[in-house]
């Protein structure tokens, strides 16, 4: 009778894999479904296919799989904001990094720009982290200004002081660095320590053939064995590295995979971890703070002898215990901006799948000739094409500018709930406006209400703060969890 088995699993698994339906363990179809002729074959065209890919997680990412979840508020809207109603989504997968960006990887950041672009210093200025934010006006905070984001004693600490824009800066600059690093580590591409100016190395100019590189020893070919460009068909590349939407970063900081059986939910978390308490239960560290935040007014850190969080401003990016998805510091150490631009009734308008607030369809820029045009950077420029930050939300207009429309709404501006006078003489300008980011996690200088990750709150996307850093996503490809 096993014997029988055995031959009847043998022949299940001998049907599946005639079928094509392995996965990532499967090999590539030698032959079209579709018209019969033979792929990667030059003698009938050269149509090359590869049906055996599987992404390869990038530097310091882990991966989150994706499920649905119920995004939204889990405990008492102590502020009143009455903003972020529950309601059931699904996020799909994707990969997130296990740390807060650190000072000593922003530095690297700050580096390469400064050796790559010698000769426009702007370019390094509108990247720097703005240290002044630690400054207080009765606070001794002077020697975190000098040392803790250059400082090695602190390389290891979230960054901080970074915007919005600063932070989607670097995500981009870290895609283009890892792809650039993938090219030449297989032998595509060599790599050049002089490029600079216009002829810098991106993703996107890369596979539109602007990047004047030298090939490497090994570089793509076609069917017939002859050196060819990279596509991004041929999989080598990664996604781009990129800010967590609001919905990714919360379901991530949940981590509820370590809290399902089958389909059921056993237990909804309050925090990253279990339960509602602030203290480790386990035998090992039993008392031990789960994060790093404020316990009462004037308490940093607790007394000398027996610290509460060991922390008196931020903690290193991989302190206290990771969640279930081997995430840390997704509640407390420092707040985090998410992609998202803020809007109070999101959960009016939002998508099932996948929601997120923010986009911003764009092309690329052409000349007359149809070339594509690129900055002085190397970076192509992109125009908007479509803007649906301000999507069906009633606030279509975020500044009003003193003329006929304003003495028109002058007397619905008497409430200074709602509006803020502008910087520029004669105009008010919206609390929320297309330039408005949410930021989620709860912060060393926050009470314990705003570790939960439902909790949210808001700053303009070029401001910047002493307890917000970032952490970077990238999309998956393919199946959420392979076939």
């Amino acid at each position: 009778m096993m014997k029988f088995k055995a031959l009847v699993f043998l022949g299940l698994a001998v049907l599946v894999a005639g079928c094509g339906l392995l996965g990532k363990g499967g090999k590539a179809k030698k032959t079209s479904s579709t018209t019969g002729w033979e792929y990667n074959n030059p003698d009938n065209g050269g149509f090359q296919a590869d049906g055996d890919y599987n992404q390869v997680t990038g530097p310091g990412l882990t991966f989150i799989e994706g499920g649905t979840f119920t995004m939204g508020r889990v405990e008492q809207d102590v502020m009143y904001d009455w903003n972020n109603m529950p309601r059931r989504v699904t996020v799909a997968s994707f990969y997130m990094d296990e740390t807060e960006v650190s000072n000593l990887d922003y530095r690297e950041f700050i580096f390469w720009l400064g050796r790559v672009y010698p000769e426009n210093p702007e370019k390094v200025q509108m990247a720097l982290p703005d240290t002044l934010v630690w400054r207080k006006e009765l606070g001794y905070n002077d020697p975190y200004i000098q040392n803790y984001f250059r400082h090695p004693a602190y390389s290891d600490y979230p960054v901080v002081g970074v915007s919005w824009l600063q932070a989607d800066a670097y995500c981009k600059w870290r895609t283009d660095r890892v792809n650039e690093k993938i090219l030449v580590d297989r032998g595509i591409l060599q790599h050049d320590n002089t490029q600079g100016g216009q002829n810098v190395y991106t993703t996107d100019s890369y596979l539109a053939g602007l990047y004047q590189g030298t090939e490497g020893e090994d570089p793509m070919q076609d069917a017939a064995g002859n050196a060819r460009e990279l596509k991004w068909e041929d999989g080598v590349l990664l996604p781009s590295y990129r800010l967590p939407t609001e919905a990714e970063w919360e379901y991530a900081a949940y981590g509820l995979i370590g809290n399902a059986d089958g389909e059921l939910l056993t237990e909804r978390k309050l925090y990253p971890w279990n339960g509602s308490y602030l203290r480790d239960d386990s035998k090992k560290n039993r008392g031990d703070l789960m994060a790093n935040f404020v316990r009462g007014r004037g308490d940093m850190m607790g007394m000398a002898g027996s610290l509460n969080d060991n922390a008196d401003i931020t903690a290193p990016v991989n302190s206290y215990n990771p969640n279930d998805y081997g995430l840390y510091c997704m509640a407390g150490n420092v707040n985090e901006w998410v992609a998202d631009v803020y809007r109070p009734l999101n959960q009016q308008d939002v998508e099932e799948f996948q929601p997120f607030r923010g986009n911003v369809f764009t092309q690329y820029r052409r000349d007359a000739d149809g070339n594509l045009i690129r900055n002085e950077y190397g970076e192509l420029v992109q125009d908007t094409i479509a803007d649906y930050r301000n999507f069906e939300d009633g606030d279509y207009r975020s500044q009003i500018i003193e003329g006929p429309d304003w003495q028109a709404m002058q007397d619905q501006l008497s409430t200074e709930d709602m509006y803020l006078k502008s910087e520029d003489a004669g105009q008010f300008a919206s609390l929320i406006s297309d330039n408005v980011r949410v930021y989620k996690g709860g912060s060393w200088k926050d009470r314990a209400y705003w570790l939960i990750p439902g909790t949210r709150r808001y700053l303009e996307q070029d401001q910047a703060t002493n307890d917000i850093g970032f952490r970077c996503a990238m999309t998956r490809v393919g199946s959420p969890q392979g076939f």
